[in-house]
């Protein structure tokens, strides 16, 4: 249960520009079932405990986005569109920059993600408020090995222990600032050794040392990245009532 006290804020990511999907068209304005991508995630947050939405959407694309997706669909939580930036961490700290002081906890999701729903959001909101960070995932189906530089296994992990990591990531909103403001102070020194930034739970676990809760999402919670994904998501969508 959500009190009125707390006050969340979620930050959907479409800036995107999905060069897998080889079509000319970004993969978040792709239609599924007469509607945008983008439209389902931004539709499971406006129903959702979640009180406002930042979205982060491509250079010059605001006043698109406005117009064709927020006032279109009437979508009454986005509060904010900002543009995103060259990595999507960049994005990321765009939306954190726009959010409200008030706000006491973040749901940073992939706008490519159509299939996130109220019980993952609650779900998510619930663990935040004991463990300060949590990402959605689920436990890997198939045996994972981890390889070395030659190409041979290295490892296999228990596959019990394994997960595929989603989003909403969620976390308390002092925390993830402060992360990625670390993280934009030493952007140059990572780029130099290497390192590469693949999801928002890493830049709290790399830069606050604070361990992240695994949230069960749902194994229907996919990403649209390619066009097999698309051809999935139609599916899914034509069996949903």
């Amino acid at each position: 249960m959500k009190t009125m006290e707390i006050r969340t804020t979620a930050i959907v990511l479409a800036a995107g520009k999905g060069k897998r999907m080889q079509t000319n068209v970004h993969k978040q304005y792709l239609r599924i079932k007469d509607k945008p991508v983008l439209f389902y995630s931004l539709k499971a947050f406006e129903d959702s405990l979640v009180d406002d939405i930042v979205l982060v959407v491509g250079t010059d694309e605001e006043c698109f986005c406005r117009k064709e997706i927020v006032d279109r669909y009437g979508f009454r939580k986005v509060r904010t569109i900002v543009a995103g930036g060259l990595e999507r961490y960049h994005s990321v700290a765009n939306g954190l920059g726009s959010i409200d002081w008030t706000c006491d906890y973040v749901f940073i999701h992939d706008g490519a993600r159509p299939f996130v729903d109220d019980e993952i959001i609650k779900r998510a909101y619930n663990e935040v408020q004991h463990s300060k960070a949590c990402v959605v995932g689920m436990p890997v189906k198939d045996t994972i090995k981890i390889a070395d530089e030659q190409g041979y296994v290295a490892e296999t992990p228990a596959r019990s222990l394994v997960w595929q990591i989603q989003t909403p990531q969620v976390f308390e909103k002092n925390l993830i600032t402060a992360a990625y403001e670390k993280l934009l102070s030493q952007e140059h020194r990572l780029l130099e050794e290497g390192v590469t930034v693949t999801d928002d739970a890493m830049v709290v676990e790399y830069f606050m040392s604070t361990s992240v809760k695994l949230v069960r999402g749902s194994y229907e919670n996919i990403k649209i990245t390619t066009p097999e994904d698309l051809k999935i998501a139609e599916i899914l969508l034509y069996e949903t009532p």
